[in-house]
This record gives C-alpha cells, structure tokens and sequence, in this order.
C-alpha cells in the first residue's frame, strides 16, 4: 500500500459524490437556523472574549506617610455662605478650624442658582491677628479694636438676616486633605460666635442643616465604583438635629491591563440622626466620622485565554453543526415516511 493510499485511510471526512447527494428544503431550512444559531453564538463568545474580567485580592495595608484625599461637594439649601464653616480633627490631634484649602463656596439664590463665589475664610488666622493686636497696642486702641469688631459683628447679623429672608442657600466643595488616621470633619456654624449665632437664628433649633450631598469619595473613581453617599438627600421639615455619617474606609488599588494603578478607597457607610431641643447646648451640625481598615483591595484588570476562547468557540459551534446535523437526519425521515405512507394510501 502506497503512501498515497494510506493517507486516504486516514481521512475522518470521506466524500461522496455529487450525483449521490440529496438537497432538500428541510435541509435548508434546518441549515439557515443553524447558521443564525451560530453566528449568535459567535458574537456571545467574541464579546465574552474581548470584555475584561476585575480579581479581587486583599492584603494587609503598608502603606505609611499618605494624606488622605477627601471631595466634597454638597448644597445647604436652608444656610447661607457667611454662616458655614468645615472643621476636622483626626486621632493624630491635630484639629483644623474653618478650612480654606482647596474649599469654595458657591452662594445659591432661592432657585438653587449660583450668584457669587468665595473662599472660605480662616478664623484661625483671625483669631491670632486679634491676639497680635491686643500684645502691641494700649487700651485706647484694644477700645477701638472691640468697637470694630462689634460693628463687623453687626454688619455679619445683618447680612446673614437678608440672605435667610431672601431663601440664600450654600454649595461646599473642594479636596481636604488630611492625616491618614481615624478622625472627623464637620460642616456646621460652629465658626460663628455663640452669641452672634444666637443673634441670627434666635436659638439652635432654626438652625436647618438640610443638605444634599452630590459627591463624596476619598481618592479618585475607578471603573465599577460606586459611592454610597452620592445624591443623598436629607431635608428637615420639622425640629433641627446633627447628622452623623459613620464611614469605614477601605484603600483600595485598582490596576488596569496597561499596569498603570490607581490608588483610591472605597468605604461603607451608617447614619445617625439626632434630634435637638432649645435646652440643648450644641448646634446642629453634619457629621462625617471615618475610620480606615487595615486591609486593602487590590482590583486587577484580566483578559480571558485566548486559547480558552478558542475551546469554548470549537465547543459551541462544532456542538450546533453537530445537531443541526441530527435534526435535519429526523426531518428527512419524518417526512420519507409521511410520503411513502400516503402514496400507499392512494394506490389502494
């Protein structure tokens, strides 16, 4: 036997001539269906392919020496500029009043529509100009300090009085950055002197701490993130209260195909709402108390074997020839003998 001859034992896919060959509209049809079946099929498999895949690892956290971003961005629609102030305190002590890094403030008429833009101020830094003066100058001048003041505080009252009669709202946003440790930051009147405050809104419960938080995350988004706190709304119908937000932090890697990484957190959050009467020292506030997990996530960018999208394709496209095949044997039959049986009929 020659090599020739051998080669044709070996073939698996003999043919047979084309005289032999039967075309049916069965055939066709079942063919067509089948061709749709696997083209469908194809496209899910090259989409499946294409489409990356996130792995989720954790680790213990080793990172040291960060600050820890936080964005705001959320409206007052019931508190005027001039009244609002952000602190922050964290575990480390160090406590931050009214800050002004990276912080604006958006004045928003009755509409909720932007009429002025500022910075928010330092009263830190005022504080100590104060104490600066009252070490260098005499008594003459600490009188005409005070009278000064007195007359700011004044213009302060009056000011904040027409833009509550006028329904003046407040947008808050910016970065803050802090320590990376456990600690709080707070948007409040808390800036204000307690007898200015008790001036402008006659006691803490007309202190209406509505708000409407647009945005607040720690690091920048990534593919899939969702922030829970995004577009909360609470707004006070009633009595005046503190809100806290209990947020646990978790930091989070998230590399992409190309390798580039990167770093963010995402957190969970609780809230707690509690109710103020007019005997009650504090004034309402918003509360944001976080704290970070000692793990972090690492969330990697995959894409499938190439070699397994060949295997799954082989298998689903060699799996529908196969049965279409099948199917096509069963109608050719089913209808042989349907024919053959009224022809028998219609010879008797």
């Amino acid at each position: 036997m020659g090599v020739k001859q051998v080669l044709r034992a070996m073939d698996a896919f003999p043919r047979a001539e084309e005289h032999l060959l039967q075309k049916t509209k069965s055939g066709a049809f079942v063919s067509i269906v089948g061709l749709v079946i696997m083209s469908t099929l194809f496209l899910h498999e090259l989409s499946y392919y294409l489409n990356t895949i996130t792995v989720h690892q954790m680790a213990v956290d080793l990172r040291r020496g960060e600050t820890l971003p936080i964005h705001i961005n959320m409206t007052f629609p019931s508190l005027p500029c001039d009244v609002l102030s952000v602190d922050a305190i964290d575990m480390s002590g160090k406590h931050e009043v009214d800050l002004d890094t990276n912080i604006w403030k958006l004045r928003l008429n009755s509409d909720g529509h932007i009429t002025g833009t500022e910075y928010l101020s330092d009263l830190v830094e005022k504080e100590h100009k104060h104490d600066d003066h009252k070490d260098h100058h005499d008594d003459s001048d600490n009188k005409t300090h005070m009278q000064g003041f007195d007359q700011e505080a004044e213009n302060l009252i009056k000011k904040v009085k027409q833009a509550l009669a006028h329904g003046e709202g407040c947008r808050v946003y910016g970065v803050l950055d802090v320590q990376r440790v456990a600690g709080n930051f707070h948007i409040s009147v808390h800036g204000l002197n307690i007898f200015v405050a008790q001036m402008i809104f006659g006691g803490t419960t007309h202190v209406n701490v509505s708000h409407i938080i647009h945005d607040l995350s720690f690091g920048p988004k990534y593919p899939g993130g969702h922030n829970p706190l995004d577009g909360t709304e609470r707004i006070l119908r009633g009595a005046s209260g503190t809100f806290k937000y209990y947020i646990k932090i978790v930091p989070t890697e998230y590399r992409y195909l190309s390798k580039e990484v990167l770093p963010t957190n995402q957190f969970s959050v609780s809230e707690y709402f509690s109710p103020i009467n007019e005997f009650d020292r504090t004034w309402p506030a918003v509360y944001f108390l976080y704290d970070l997990s000692p793990i972090t996530v690492t969330i990697r960018e995959e894409r499938r074997n190439f070699l397994h999208f060949i295997t799954r394709l082989c298998a689903v496209l060699g799996g529908t020839f196969a049965l279409t095949g099948m199917l096509d044997k069963w109608m050719f039959r089913f209808l042989e003998a349907v024919m053959k049986k009224n022809s028998r009929s219609l010879v008797r």
